[in-house]
């Protein structure tokens, strides 16, 4: 059974950072689909970034520039470190695994597994 935990969430002020970890176990994420999404009070999960063999990752829009996704495959550990962080970056945030990728790594029905997600608040 693959587990996933988030860890590194916290309270910060507008422009700090913060870096978010993402522990899998119970399989090697070598070849899979990571994916970090994050749900906002009242909102929908929507997509934040997502990297497969680490050449090219993904980014929602509005985060790119400011947020880098990366993963260490021998500690199974996805990252997700957050630069200049604005106030509409609190939300919760999922990390999120997709067993095959076949396109669309930013629909979030098609992940199979989720982690129980880490709080990020930023005030300004």
């Amino acid at each position: 059974q693959v587990q996933l935990l988030e860890s590194g969430g916290g309270l910060v002020q507008a422009g700090d950072s913060l870096r978010l970890s993402c522990a899998a176990s119970g399989r090697t994420f070598s070849g899979n689909l990571m994916g970090w999404f994050r749900q906002a009070p009242g909102k929908e999960r929507e997509f934040v970034a997502a990297i497969w063999t680490g050449v090219n990752p993904y980014y929602a829009d509005s985060v790119k520039g400011r947020f880098t996704i990366s993963k260490d495959n021998a500690k199974n550990t996805l990252y997700l470190q957050m630069n200049s962080l604005k106030p509409e970056d609190t939300a919760i945030y999922y990390c999120a695994l997709r067993l095959y990728y076949t396109g669309s790594y930013y629909v979030k029905d098609m992940y199979n597994y989720w982690g129980q997600g880490t709080q990020v608040t930023v005030s300004s």
